[in-house]
């Protein structure tokens, strides 16, 4: 635009070209693009023609711009393609800083500052002084800074906010704590007006005499607001002229008291000071500090200097008391509203500090992503004031929004959560960009959505309600991005853990899978092999044998079989279990009953050792699934008769414990001494006796199936040692 004085329209944003994989430049001569100019060969007929832009100086100067461009262009993909095949160890640490503010020739200001930082390939800061004229902001000017700030975010910077009226001070406070080494100002050729409106760069320079400050010209007039009087001084309140008279009265009476006491002037004047610091204290705006200072002035020449009851002065010494009086209280007032507004703002960073904190606290204390999204809202509507809408993301969707209204919200929360406000969300799901209101995509949303994004992948989308309500200050917005940023980790982190627990249960099951191969491929081949060959043996020589030895065969390949099924069904069991499929009829019945139907289906080596039932009460009921109890019982009855030797006695009891059933399986067998074993003993796959495991064939499942069928009937199950030797399992069930 300096160069041809044409504002160009038709852009593109600079992320675009700078993202560019390849840049042309398609060049020519300046003499001989005017001679192709002159000859015709440059505009068609009726064509808007701009010959003034066919000089050679003009020509020239666009041309270097042109190359300047592409070779800047070219510098950052040969930088982007030794990155990929070694560290950069070119890299210096300068730090550039911006300073943000409403002006048009600003933008100017932050495209040269971010050139700056990539041939530099530093830091890139953008600073904004809050001051208290920067929160009385027209709303042009408001909406220009925000601008700004998203241009400075779009170039990769990192928005920072002080605040202080010391506009100089707060820029040089910052780039000694933050460790800048170059500064980008923008001036305008107007002058500021007013004696206190010293120049920045002048301040700037003295204070900070080791930083490079780079200066950007710029036609247009840097923003300078015109305070008109209502601005300034806000409307009169009811309540703060009153406090106004009551503290000019009450100072009044003092110094009459004092002057009835024979004080001196000077006390009276004390008194009147006093008095104006304390209506700076009590009341709001600059503007009832000034009429308290001016009043006092008045009402102490009034009423305390010769002649009494006017406002002349005989003394020629009273009007430089008049002028030192009116100047004092001036000043106690500007350093009293300049101390509470120093307050204001340090309660308000202290609060915004404090919910930072105690976000990242209770981020870290949640235990599930809905967890996580709970705390993140309603951090969010404590540090906004606004209601927060959070759209959880699961297996590539959406999920329903979640709304967490602010205190004392009367709105109707389906008026931002409509399909047209869902759409919005997910073209934000989709794209990973933000959008909404205040944005300059779907602008007329009634929310302003974020993607909470870990690495590329968006998370959760959040919704700031923005309807009927002003934008987000500078700093409000540079914290809420740190706090979705943070709930992103805390959400990616919790994403990991399951992915975790995923891959643990994955490997157990794989390994409890390999386990139950290496286990039914192992012990099955015993009975698998004891059957065939016994049936090898009576297909081919059953006419030789006698019917004795026919029938021991017979028996063997039964006892294979029936161990076989017993096995299938224990497994059957044990998935339906696992599976949540196994269905429980639960109803009263007789113990006896239940021991006598699981006597009838033991081994049939039980006859080589004493069984004996035990009850204390012959018609003692329990509340069970009788089937399955019946098989719990087959299986530690089974269990003690294979790891007990012959003639053993076995003790099946049962007797009632206040509102529970116990039933104990107990022998005189050798027992169980080891601790360790009595731990692992319902594990699935394990047995106590893996020495003599071919001749004591199990997998390890009868007394897991035990277990499982057990506290599925709410009871509990053990082994205790018997005295003075043996084994007690005992399980108990509901009375």
């Amino acid at each position: 635009y300096s160069i041809t004085g044409i504002s160009v329209e038709e852009r593109i944003p600079d992320s675009v070209f700078n993202r560019a994989d390849q840049v042309e430049l398609v060049d020519i001569e300046p003499d001989d693009l005017i001679e192709r100019f002159y000859r015709g060969k440059i505009y068609r007929e009726n064509e808007n023609i701009q010959a003034h832009l066919f000089t050679k100086e003009k020509l020239t100067a666009l041309r270097e711009i042109a190359l300047r461009n592409t070779a800047s262009q070219l510098n950052r993909i040969a930088l982007q393609i030794s990155d990929q095949t070694k560290t950069n160890e070119c890299n210096t640490k300068e730090h550039i800083l911006v300073c943000l503010s409403s002006a048009d020739s600003n933008k100017k200001v932050i495209r040269t500052a971010a050139r700056m930082a990539a041939a530099f390939h530093g830091h890139f800061t953008a600073l904004f002084v809050e001051t208290q004229e920067a929160r009385e902001l027209t709303t042009k000017n408001k909406s220009d800074l925000r601008e700004n700030l998203r241009l400075a975010e779009q170039m990769g910077a990192q928005i920072a906010t002080m605040y202080g009226d010391d506009i100089p001070g707060q820029i040089a406070e910052y780039v000694k704590t933050s460790h800048v080494s170059k500064i980008v100002l923008g001036r305008s050729p107007y002058k500021k007006r007013g004696l206190a409106k010293s120049n920045v760069m002048d301040k700037l320079t003295t204070l900070l005499p080791n930083i490079e400050i780079y200066i950007i010209p710029s036609t247009v007039p840097s923003f300078y607001k015109k305070m008109n009087y209502y601005a300034k001084y806000p409307n009169l309140s009811l309540a703060d002229t009153i406090k106004t008279i009551a503290i000019l009265a009450v100072c009044t009476v003092i110094g009459l008291w004092f002057k009835y006491l024979e004080f001196r002037e000077a006390n009276i004047i004390t008194v009147y000071i006093l008095g104006v610091l304390l209506n700076a204290i009590v009341t709001k705006g600059r503007m009832y500090s000034a009429i308290s200072s001016i009043m006092s002035v008045l009402v102490f020449n009034y009423f305390f200097t010769e002649p009494y009851y006017s406002l002349q002065a005989y003394d020629s010494g009273y009007p430089v008391t008049f002028l030192v009086m009116l100047a004092a209280s001036f000043m106690t007032s500007t350093m009293t509203m300049r101390i509470r507004e120093q307050a204001r703002q340090s309660a308000h960073k202290a609060y915004r500090t404090e919910v930072l904190l105690e976000t990242s606290r209770k981020l870290q204390q949640a235990k599930d992503s809905p967890g996580i999204i709970n705390e993140m809202a309603y951090q969010l509507v404590k540090l906004l004031d606004r209601t927060v809408i959070f759209y959880s993301v699961h297996q590539g969707a959406l999920l329903a929004p979640q709304v967490f209204s602010k205190k004392e919200s009367a709105c109707d929360p389906g008026v931002y959560t409509g399909g047209n406000e869902r759409a919005v969300a997910e073209w934000v799901y989709k794209n990973n960009k933000r959008a909404g209101a205040t944005t300059d995509t779907f602008f007329g949303a009634k929310c302003l959505y974020h993607a909470v994004r870990g690495g590329d992948q968006v998370l959760a989308v959040a919704a700031i309600v923005m309807d009927q309500e002003e934008p987000l200050e500078v700093f409000d917005n540079s914290l809420m991005l740190a706090m979705l940023g943070e709930c992103a980790l805390a959400l990616e982190k919790e994403k990991l853990n399951e992915k975790q627990q995923e891959i643990s249960m994955q490997i157990q099951q794989e390994q409890l899978r390999a386990s139950l191969l290496r286990s039914i491929s192992h012990d099955l081949r015993t009975p698998l092999t004891s059957i065939s060959g016994n049936a090898g043996i009576l297909l081919g020589n059953s006419e030789v044998l006698n019917d004795e030895q026919k029938k021991g065969l017979y028996t063997d390949i039964y006892d294979d079989s029936m161990w076989l099924i017993n096995l299938v069904e224990n497994l059957l069991s044990i998935s339906r279990i696992e599976n949540g499929t196994l269905n429980l009829n639960f109803q009263a019945e007789l113990m006896e009953e239940v021991i006598s139907e699981a006597l009838l289906h033991v081994n049939r080596n039980s006859v080589k050792h004493v069984i004996q039932t035990e009850l204390d009460d012959e018609l003692m009921m329990a509340r069970m699934d009788s089937r399955l109890i019946v098989q719990v019982l087959i299986n530690m009855i089974d269990n003690a008769i294979k790891y007990t030797q012959d003639g053993s006695h076995i003790t099946i009891s049962a007797r009632r414990e206040r509102h529970r059933v116990v039933v104990e399986i107990s022998d005189d067998g050798p027992g169980i001494s080891s601790e360790e074993v009595k731990d692992r003993l319902f594990d699935m796959f394990y047995t106590a006796d893996n020495i003599h495991g071919d001749g004591r064939r199990g997998l390890g499942l009868g007394l897991s199936l035990c277990k499982s069928i057990v506290n599925a009937h709410g009871g509990n199950i053990g082994v205790k040692n018997d005295v003075p030797k043996g084994a007690v399992f005992y399980f108990t069930l509901q009375a």
